[in-house]
C-alpha cells in the first residue's frame, strides 16, 4: 500500500488514533498535515515524524471555530498544496447523564464532532472534485451506532458523522471521490484513561476479545480506507471494537 506524493490531512493528529494515523499514513508515503488545537503536542509529532525520515508537518487548528477551520483549511492549500486525503480524526466527549448536561456543553459535543468535519470536508472538497479524485474517513465512534450510556449528545453527534459520512458518499462518487466512516470501540487514548478505573473494567468484560484496541489498530483500518486498495468502497461503516458491537 503506497500513498507516495499524496497529502493526507488528520485532524487530531497530536495524540491517540490520530496520532496513530499520521503514523500509518506517513510510512505510505504521504506527506501529512498533522492538525491539531495542542500546538505543543502537536509540533512534536510532526517533528517525531520527521526524525523517521517521514514527511510531516504541524499546522494548529480549532476545530470549534468556524472561521479558524476556513483559515486552516486556506492555509493546507498555500503552504503544501491541494489535498488528497482528509482523515476527520479529532473528537472528543465527557460522560455524565444527559440531564446533567448544559447547552454550551452540547454545543461543543456538536461543534467538534459532527460540525467540524463537515464543514472541513465542505472546504476542501472543491480541488478535490476539480481533479476528479480523493478519500475522505470519517472516524466516528460506535456510540454512534448503538449508544453509549452517559454520552447521548456524544452519540447523537457521531450517529450524525454517519449519516453525513453515507449522504456525502452518493453526492461525492460521480467525483471519484470516496467517503468511508470507522467506527473505534473503546480504544487506549487519554481520553478512555481518563474514565474512571470501575467503568475500564466494566468496558473491558463487555468486549468478546477482551481487552481494548490500540491506536494503531485503527489507524490501520482508517489507512485502508484511504488507499487506492478501497477504491471501490464508499459509504461505508466499518466497527473496530473486538466484536463489542456487531450491528448490521
Amino acid at each position: 500500500m503506497t500513498m507516495k506524493d499524496k497529502i493526507a490531512v488528520v485532524t487530531g493528529a497530536a495524540s491517540g488514533i490520530g496520532r496513530a494515523t499520521a503514523q500509518v499514513l506517513a510510512e505510505a508515503g504521504a506527506k501529512v498535515v498533522v492538525a491539531d488545537i495542542d500546538q505543543g503536542k502537536g509540533e512534536a509529532a510532526a517533528a517525531q515524524l520527521r526524525e523517521q525520515g517521514l514527511q510531516a508537518v504541524f499546522m494548529q487548528v480549532d476545530l470549534t471555530n468556524s472561521a479558524a477551520i476556513t483559515s486552516f483549511a486556506q492555509g493546507v492549500g498555500a503552504k503544501v498544496g491541494a489535498v488528497d486525503i482528509l482523515v476527520n480524526g479529532a473528537g472528543w466527549g465527557q460522560t455524565k447523564p444527559f440531564w446533567e448536561g448544559t447547552p454550551e456543553l452540547w454545543d461543543k459535543l456538536i461543534a467538534l464532532n459532527f460540525v467540524a468535519p463537515m464543514q472541513l470536508a465542505k472546504a476542501l472538497l472543491p480541488a478535490m472534485m476539480e481533479r476528479g479524485s480523493g478519500r475522505i474517513v470519517n472516524i466516528s465512534s460506535d456510540a454512534g451506532r448503538v449508544g453509549s450510556l452517559g454520552e447521548t449528545v456524544y452519540s447523537g453527534a457521531k450517529g450524525g458523522l454517519i449519516a453525513f459520512t453515507k449522504s456525502l458518499a452518493r453526492e461525492t462518487a460521480r467525483y471519484g471521490i470516496t467517503v468511508n466512516c470507522v467506527c473505534p470501540g473503546p480504544t487506549e487514548t487519554p481520553l478512555l484513561m481518563a474514565v474512571p478505573e470501575k467503568h475500564l473494567e466494566a468496558f473491558k468484560k463487555a468486549i468478546p476479545m477482551r481487552r481494548f484496541a490500540q491506536p494503531s489498530e485503527i489507524a490501520d483500518a482508517v489507512a485502508f480506507f484511504a488507499s487506492d486498495r478501497a477504491g471501490y468502497i464508499t459509504g461505508q461503516v466499518l466497527s473496530v471494537s473486538g466484536g463489542l458491537t456487531m450491528a448490521g
